[in-house]
């Protein structure tokens, strides 16, 4: 069975980026047998920071251990979020070898659409991830059009992905 992991470093809980994290999640595996834990950073904005935090030691060690990982952050400065790294800064080199990552990222228009290539996907492939497609940029204005728009980029990039985790 197949391990997800959707994790949001949006600090607004309950976000569109975690609409946005989820419907790619459960649009990519719908045809797998799999398990799906939700990391919404939002609530451990309080422990992200705190090195000695079991709680947030636990997740980072869930999703190392994840087949695969959406991880999906809103657009700020261009980049994602400093919760979304704080989380990451917390593995070493390659912490995350052995995982599929699609990188998501919101946001307000089009300007920012390459933050999700050009910021977010590099950390990843840093942290030894393997991401194996497009990332997703979503412009958040757009929200009744998630299912159309994901079914769209599934269809598009999903192939690489699905054949990069394991059966």
């Amino acid at each position: 069975m197949l391990t997800v992991t959707v994790l949001v470093g949006n600090p607004k809980p309950e976000s569109k980026t975690l609409r946005l994290a989820q419907a790619v999640s459960e649009r990519l595996v719908r045809d797998r047998a799999h398990e799906t834990t939700v990391i919404d950073l939002a609530g451990y904005v309080g422990s992200v920071f705190d090195w000695s935090a079991a709680d947030v030691t636990a997740l980072t060690t869930a999703v190392a251990e994840s087949d695969l990982v959406i991880v999906a952050s809103p657009t700020y400065k261009a980049a994602y979020t400093g919760l979304l790294k704080a989380f990451l800064d917390r593995y070493p080199s390659n912490g995350l070898g052995g995982v599929v990552a699609v990188p998501v990222m919101t946001g307000g228009d089009l300007t920012h659409s390459l933050a999700v290539e050009l910021t977010l996907r590099p950390l990843l492939v840093e942290l030894g991830a393997s991401v194996p497609s497009r990332g997703l940029y979503f412009v958040a204005s757009r929200i009744d059009e998630l299912t159309d728009l994901v079914d769209e980029w599934v269809e598009a990039n999903g192939a690489p992905i699905l054949r990069a985790l394991p059966d």
